[in-house]
């Protein structure tokens, strides 16, 4: 103890001793800091009496069950006492996440991960399928009624190229003749030339990508709540875990 005193630590003498080094803010118990450091074996040691056994390090934790990892937090928040877990997480939601792990067949948090990661892409681009699905049908849309204007019109504004006094046939017909030249327009923005697709075909393949755009919606739809119910899997895990560990931080704390 004189020579932690020599080289400035502060000793606390009592049932257990404590020292503190020079700029620490708190006292730190010898003992806490393994057998080979209570005052005894510090005695031992310096006598020569003692040799200090190195430990063998911890094996390193991988691919650890999940289930067991959880139902080990629920028993240690137990013994706690069960109003102080209640208010950590709810029993019952851990119950529930244990079934959907189960249910599941995900053992491992690499595997939750992975899965998450898996039904996350899925979602986003069966997404991006249905814009994709829903751009065409908006565009194929106004193809068919381009098309039925174009076709509806084409006898009024043939008579209109041939009348004799066109300006009068125009003022006449002028909504007609309006509508038909933008729907020329319209198509050859479109790139379409020369024979115009049939009406009931463009029909038939609007069906199709309608149907198309149905499924996708529906699949979507599972996929955005299985993220939405994968995310909170995640969270309740993430919280049970971190809940065994707490205690155990702020026994760090005190021994700082």
């Amino acid at each position: 103890m004189q020579r932690l005193q020599a080289a400035g630590y502060e000793i606390k003498p009592g049932k257990y001793v404590s020292c503190r080094a020079p700029g620490q803010e708190r006292f730190t118990r010898l003992k806490t800091l393994g057998a080979d450091y209570t005052e005894e074996a510090i005695r031992e040691q310096i006598a020569g009496k003692r040799t200090r056994v190195a430990k063998a390090p911890k094996a390193e934790r991988r691919g650890v069950n999940l289930l067991i990892d959880i139902e080990n937090s629920i028993k240690a928040q137990q013994s706690r006492g069960y109003q102080q877990w209640a208010k950590i997480h709810n029993l019952k939601q851990a119950a529930k996440t244990m079934n959907f792990l189960t249910e599941n067949k995900i053992e491992q948090y690499a595997d939750l991960l992975s899965r998450i990661e898996k039904i996350t892409t899925a979602s986003e681009q069966t997404g991006e399928s249905l814009k994709e699905v829903e751009k065409r049908l908006s565009d194929m849309a106004l193809l068919i009624k381009n098309v039925t204007t174009y076709q509806k019109t084409k006898p009024l504004y043939e008579a209109y190229r041939k009348a004799r006094n066109k300006e009068k046939y125009r003022a006449e017909h002028e909504q007609g003749i309006i509508l038909h030249e933008a729907a020329a327009k319209a198509l050859k923005a479109a790139q379409i030339g020369g024979k115009l697709p049939s009406v009931p075909a463009l029909q038939a393949e609007y069906e199709k990508l309608q149907a198309q755009k149905e499924s996708l919606y529906a699949d979507y739809g599972k996929l955005r709540k299985q993220v939405q119910e994968y995310d909170v899997i995640k969270r309740n895990i993430d919280s049970i875990l971190q809940a065994e560990k707490q205690p155990e931080r702020e026994r760090q704390t005190e021994r700082g």
